[in-house]
């Protein structure tokens, strides 16, 4: 087990820091390669591999690798009593590589490729424990991932009529034309169901079911990722076809929902899970806007500390005894100080702290919210949601540092250094450094918005309140339910019963699916159609059989009545 994972570790993090430094080189020099592969061609039709190498492809794998690697040496830990190690780190390499497959792709069928490698093997992934809650939290995933893998089959058989697959080589050519408007607006359903976006949202938190190490790579750099990053390269074409307004809506209502929801969840990893869901609505908004640069560099600065917070929970559940509640979790300042030091970091990267990570991409979405015109229901859902951001990062971190501490009395709670907070030290550094060095090196003239004092101000302002929400509200034993109606929070809570109504989505024609099997496929078409042929021709085979068996005896009684009849022919 030690060996596979240090071998992992050592390979993926040397291919991503020469993918990294490729990527700066490829920026400075203004580079773009494609690299093409023709595997058939038939009549007009080009079936070919093509790689797309460009300053974006590159970062992004680097990201990816980087984060991968220091997910696999810390499960060498977290997993280290399981008997199926070598299955887990061969899954999540092959989750990788169905990422890397999606990334460098500027055609659709390789994009696809990677695109349902992702699904199949996040389907692994979550179903790894092998319970009921694994298992219906699968079926879930794969299922919701479902409806966007036909709605990119369907684009695929739309672009056909082009002549290829390239969409890079002919998309600023035809924004006009219907069929590729048609092409848009089934991608943009792919992008929405794999980043999770309303109503497509329920999956998300149910994939907590997989390990927090497949959590850490799925919620930081791969999976959820794969939407916005497919938006990021269709880009033009979806502030051309005016598809963009009602992207821009659903991301400000997931943006609105998750954060509601995750100031009234209790489990540590949903609560995460929601903060991805924020988050991803929010570069969709991004991407909405046409701010396609910016949307990609909050993806990747994200991902470093979405990972961080999700590998520092995994190190306290393991304290904790599996237990994820964090009612029963607190003054972990006292007992924990490194792990709730680095947790404490990344919390404050995702709210937007300045000069840390998250700042320098959050503070400029916001900003650039406030000096173009635009719908006050958009600008005030994506000013609240920021606010609840910070509201339920700082409940989170009241819950666990400051509140008594309710867990057993006899514990083994215990703040040492191991392979599992060595791992988080490489975040940490990035998710401080990363968002100014990054800033530096992928824009090449500084961004600056010239805003009145008061909508310099109003960024600050929001991020205050929802901090004074969080620690005032949302933190401290309160009866809720005299704040708000019993099944209003019930509501809230249950991110507007959406996980409900995708078990019913899902439900439904699953049933109705059987039904039709049992009594179509396998009743009465099947009674008359094959194998009602197949009966008959048994039978009158059988009947063949019969009196070729019997043919001898046959002959021997058909002699003795001919000979029967002649004798009473004979003597009468």
């Amino acid at each position: 087990m030690m060996n596979i994972c240090r071998i992992s570790f050592i390979y993926l993090m040397s291919i991503s820091l020469s993918f990294l430094m490729m990527s700066l080189y490829f920026i400075n020099m203004e580079l773009v390669y494609i690299l093409e592969w023709e595997i058939l061609t038939l009549n007009s039709m080009v079936v070919e591999m093509v790689i797309l190498l460009d300053w974006m492809s590159l970062m992004f794998m680097g990201f990816v690798l980087f984060i991968s690697s220091l997910v696999i040496f810390y499960s060498e830990d977290y997993m280290a009593g399981d008997m199926n190690i070598k299955r887990f780190i061969l899954l999540v390499i092959m989750f990788v590589f169905s990422m890397m497959m999606m990334i460098l792709s500027p055609n659709l069928i390789s994009i696809l490729l990677g695109w349902d490698g992702l699904g199949l093997v996040s389907y692994c992934l979550v179903i790894y424990y092998q319970n009921i809650k694994s298992f219906n939290a699968g079926m879930l995933t794969v299922l919701m991932n479902r409806v966007g893998d036909v709605t990119l089959l369907l684009s695929i058989a739309w672009v056909m009529n082009y002549g290829s697959w390239n969409f890079l080589f002919y998309m600023n050519y035809k924004m006009e034309n219907l069929e590729l408007n048609i092409v848009m607006l089934l991608l943009m359903i792919s992008a929405m169901t794999k980043s999770a976006q309303i109503p497509f949202s329920a999956w998300l938190p149910a994939a907590m079911a997989a390990p927090t190490p497949v959590s850490a790579l799925v919620h930081s750099s791969t999976l959820v990722t794969a939407g916005v990053y497919l938006m990021i390269r269709f880009n033009e074409l979806l502030m051309q076809s005016n598809f963009n307004m009602v992207l821009m809506l659903i991301a400000s209502v997931t943006m609105f929902m998750s954060g509601l929801g995750a100031n009234y969840e209790y489990d540590l990893k949903k609560i995460i899970a929601l903060s991805t869901l924020s988050q991803l609505g929010l570069m969709m908004g991004s991407l909405s806007m046409g701010m396609y640069k910016l949307a990609f560099f909050h993806l990747l600065m994200h991902a470093l500390f979405k990972a961080l917070l999700f590998l520092c929970a995994g190190s306290i559940i393991h304290l904790f005894n599996n237990m994820q509640d964090i009612r029963v979790m607190g003054s972990m300042s006292n007992l924990i100080p490194l792990i709730g030091s680095v947790l404490g970091v990344a919390n404050l990267a995702l709210c937007g702290f300045p000069f840390l990570a998250g700042f320098y991409s959050k503070d400029l979405m916001l900003e650039f919210m406030s000096s173009i015109n635009f719908n006050w229901v958009i600008y005030f859902l994506f000013y609240f949601s920021t606010g609840l951001t910070v509201s339920y990062s700082f409940r989170l971190s009241i819950m666990l540092f400051i509140q008594q501490f309710n867990y057993y009395s006899y514990n083994m709670i215990i703040d040492k250094i191991e392979i599992k907070i060595k791992m988080c030290w490489g975040l940490l550094v990035m998710s401080i450094l990363g968002g100014s060095a990054f800033s530096w090196l992928m824009f090449s003239f500084p961004k600056l918005m010239y805003l009145s004092l008061s909508l310099k101000m109003f960024v600050l302002v929001v991020m205050s309140l929802g901090a004074w929400i969080g620690l005032s509200v949302f933190s401290f034993k309160m009866n809720e339910y005299q704040l708000l109606n019993k099944y209003l929070i019930e509501f809230i809570g249950s991110m507007w019963f959406l996980p409900m109504l995708s078990y019913y989505f899902i439900k439904n024609p699953l049933f109705y699916g059987k039904f039709l099997l049992k009594m179509t496929d396998q009743g009465w078409l099947e009674y008359f159609g094959s194998q009602n042929i197949y009966m008959n021709l048994k039978k009158s085979s059988m009947m063949k059989l019969n009196f070729q068996n019997n043919m001898y005896m046959l002959f021997l009684i058909t002699m003795y009545f001919w000979v029967l009849i002649l004798l009473i022919m004979y003597l009468f």
